[in-house]
């Protein structure tokens, strides 16, 4: 028995690194998460069937519940919460591998020293990853301020906790001792909140792909400390997936991590000096300058996700290529709220793969389009990224300024996340377009019907 259970271990750890591989083409990525579906029920199977294993009436209904409950929550989710479903599981991840960890600590009966340290090790990863992923939960739910939330001596407050969770941590390897064992979790627990609380909801696309890194960490290490091979691969997989995910989201924005941890942006700031003023368009002439063009590229954002107007932007696309215009859509890499979040909007809608580009592919066609139409982005269409001296300095950005003239889609005059004022709504060649998404790409499908 032992060796048939090792057996499934080994075929789940295969199908968790072949499902995550096949998640990196929107082609195959369906199936990839079938395939890891599958890796996680023979996990699960090959856990219930452990020699020793008791209490299957407990450990039942809670697999009821939890597929119950996960079922109807993924039924009913919209895409635009898929970022805060994201950052929930992840806190849900982190919080089953402390609670091993603590039921492990409470027990006492460790092979090793080392060992012991990795489930102390496991027991703040997960503590931190479960509170800080319901604060990054709350905040893009709207349950709480989006905005950073500082206090004075916040920092040093945050450091003071992380090092009274490790103290206790450390004086946790010698003893099982149950006050030490409890003080220490709500150290770790009070970290992950204190943590996320000055982080602003522009970097949490970031910090949710750190917590995911955090969670498999947690998983991993907890996969030693009880000698289970699916969580020691699982996890492992996990933990180096979410830290190259989160380095490459903080590139794409220009941010080192530690910034990004550190906090604070997102507080309203200036950010130098806009000239020109912001020149309002109207749907019929909108639709005349869009059904004339050549060439047209769609930039979509986060606005157009909460307006759910990705339906309504594939239609427009329809009529302007039926009218002979070339289509295409540029996507940023941290457009939404999360990696990839336009793209499955758009495949949602049924936008072909072969139109949508990233920013390296796009940029370059911009000078050659004769209008780029902006949906709902603010700071990654911002020119401020190229001036010294702004919070933006550095940022990769989609050059729609560059094009021939430009649509922004809004639905008032407010500033992106980084607080900071967009110049490219000030531009000669910009014009703006107010209204609710959907219902002002539904109006220029009309107009340019009538044309």
């Amino acid at each position: 028995m032992d060796n048939f259970i090792q057996l499934i271990y080994f075929l789940t750890a295969l199908l968790f690194i072949l499902g995550l591989r096949r998640m990196s083409s929107p082609a195959t990525a369906r199936s990839g998460v079938l395939w890891a579906g599958g890796a996680m029920v023979l996990a699960t199977l090959a856990t219930l069937l452990t020699p020793g294993m008791g209490n299957f009436a407990l450990i039942l209904v809670a697999l009821v519940i939890g597929a119950v409950v996960a079922w109807i929550a993924a039924k009913r989710v919209q895409m635009t919460d898929m970022p805060q479903m994201v950052a929930i599981y992840n806190g849900m991840g982190g919080g089953a591998a402390a609670a091993i960890a603590a039921v492990e600590l409470l027990g006492g009966e460790f092979s090793a020293l080392g060992i012991k340290a990795l489930a102390v090790l496991g027991a703040l990863i997960g503590a931190v990853s479960f509170t800080g992923s319901g604060i990054a939960f709350a905040k893009l739910q709207g349950l709480m301020p989006g905005r950073p939330v500082q206090f004075p001596a916040q920092r040093v407050v945050n450091l003071v906790v992380l090092g009274l969770a490790i103290l206790l941590g450390i004086l946790l390897l010698p003893t099982q001792a149950g006050g030490l064992i409890l003080v220490f979790f709500l150290a770790a627990l009070a970290f992950g909140v204190l943590m996320t609380l000055p982080i602003g909801g522009g970097d949490m696309p970031v910090v949710i792909s750190l917590y995911n890194a955090f969670t498999g960490l947690a998983v991993g290490f907890e996969g030693f400390a009880i000698g289970n091979p699916a969580l020691i691969v699982a996890g492992t997989v996990v933990g180096a997936a979410g830290t190259l995910l989160t380095l490459l989201m903080a590139r794409a924005m220009n941010r080192s991590l530690w910034s990004v941890l550190v906090g604070g942006f997102g507080v309203e700031q200036g950010g130098g000096e806009v000239t020109g003023s912001l020149k309002p368009i109207d749907l019929e002439d909108a639709a005349v300058m869009l059904g004339y063009a050549s060439k047209v590229i769609f930039v979509p954002g986060y606005g157009m996700a909460v307006a759910q107007a990705q339906h309504k932007l594939r239609e427009l696309a329809d009529v302007l290529e039926g009218k002979g215009v070339e289509v295409k859509y540029a996507i940023h890499p941290v457009a939404g709220r999360m990696p990839g979040h336009m793209n499955v909007l758009l495949a949602e809608a049924g936008v072909p793969y072969e139109q949508l580009y990233d920013l390296e592919e796009i940029n370059p066609e911009f000078p050659q389009a004769d209008v780029a139409v902006v949906i709902g982005a603010n700071d990654v269409v911002n020119p401020a990224a190229r001036r010294p001296g702004s919070p933006l300095y550095g940022m990769p950005i989609l050059d729609v300024d560059k094009a021939q003239n430009a649509i922004v889609i809004k639905r008032g005059q407010g500033k992106g996340f980084a607080g900071v004022e967009n110049e490219l709504f000030f531009a000669e060649r910009t014009r703006m377009l107010y209204g609710d998404a959907q219902g002002v790409l539904g109006g220029l499908v009309q107009a340019l019907k009538r044309l």
